[in-house]
């Protein structure tokens, strides 16, 4: 006979556990007025770390997981063969500057050859007027006057093609020098390594990619909202983000793109009415600062929540105040 109420008194305070559980989900679910929810993951941008010029590496210097600096060096390719062709084209230098002095050499010569021929010149053309020499030796020290100038036009013009091949095989020292430059492989940005894709004693082609790096710098969540909620999104207010990994952080946010034009809903997006097919895609920008502080927590493919104001004057709610952890 005590059974029956004890049973139900557990009845009923199952049904409150559950009444209560379902009002608590339905609470948590409920969109405050003035905002939009919308599902999405956090991506971040990837950085592709590859050789200009084929080689072997001699050295990768990080593991994957690591964070590196920008402008760290992060590889580098065998300069062996590059270091004897620079070798070379040193030597083609100082050969070319050894021409440019011998050239100048040959102008004062030609110059000096020059001078006298006028002088000879000179002097014939005076014994002419006194009859006391030939046409002929006229004709002989005009010719040679003529040859000398040549000469030394010539010399003169040899200076300019000395020159000339002096900036070229300076330039082709500098083409040497840049791409040993180049076989010395950085980080184009600060961030960590996601991938190494080649190994110390591999060849890898030109273009060949080494490393892929996240830069922890550009992070952002993509979502997707249909068209009465997007066109009232303002482009630069503020968002809230809140991962599926940490629910007690909120994440602030902005809005930084709103695409111009409507696609097909992708299929890891699920939307409360089935019916609306063409969504607008969002991006929402993470404050780099908080990226910097944080960014032992920065993973990519994180999926959550993000929540957006549709509607001017909206105020965030308190359960959507910023919440970061602690840093240590």
């Amino acid at each position: 006979m005590r059974l029956a109420p004890i049973l139900s008194i557990i009845v009923l305070v199952a049904a409150g556990a559950g009444g209560y559980a379902y009002w608590s989900q339905e609470q948590s679910s409920r969109v405050p007025p003035g905002l939009a929810r919308a599902n999405g993951r956090v991506e971040v941008e990837r950085v592709d770390v590859a050789t200009k010029s084929a080689g072997r590496l001699a050295e990768v210097r990080v593991e994957e997981g690591a964070f590196v600096q920008k402008d760290g060096v992060v590889a580098r390719i065998d300069t062996t063969e590059l270091l004897a062709q620079l070798a070379a084209a040193k030597a083609a230098v100082h050969r070319a500057h050894q021409g440019i002095a011998k050239a100048h050499s040959e102008v004062v010569l030609r110059g000096a050859d020059l001078n006298l021929a006028e002088a000879e010149l000179r002097r014939v053309v005076e014994l002419m007027r006194t009859n006391t020499s030939t046409r002929a030796e006229l004709d002989r020290r005009t010719a040679q006057r003529d040859v000398s100038r040549a000469a030394l036009e010539g010399a003169t013009v040899a200076v300019e093609d000395a020159k000339a091949a002096t900036e070229v095989a300076e330039a082709q020292v500098a083409q040497i020098e840049a791409t040993i430059a180049d076989m010395t492989l950085k980080a184009p940005v600060s961030g960590r390594v996601e991938y190494r894709l080649a190994r110390a004693g591999e060849v890898v082609a030109a273009g060949g990619r080494v490393l892929t790096l996240l830069d922890l710098s550009d992070v952002h969540m993509t979502i997707f909202l249909p068209t009465g909620q997007a066109g009232r999104v303002e482009l630069g207010s503020e968002a809230r983000i809140v991962l599926d990994s940490a629910p007690e952080y909120v994440v602030p946010a902005t809005i930084a793109f709103v695409a111009a034009e409507a696609q097909f809903t992708p299929k890891y997006v699920e939307t409360a009415n089935e019916r609306e097919k063409l969504m607008y895609r969002i991006k929402l920008h993470i404050d780099p600062q908080i990226l910097e502080a944080y960014r032992g927590y920065v993973k990519a493919g994180m999926t959550g929540n993000a929540y957006v104001i549709i509607r001017a004057g909206t105020t965030w709610p308190a359960n959507l105040t910023p919440r970061l952890p602690d840093v240590r």
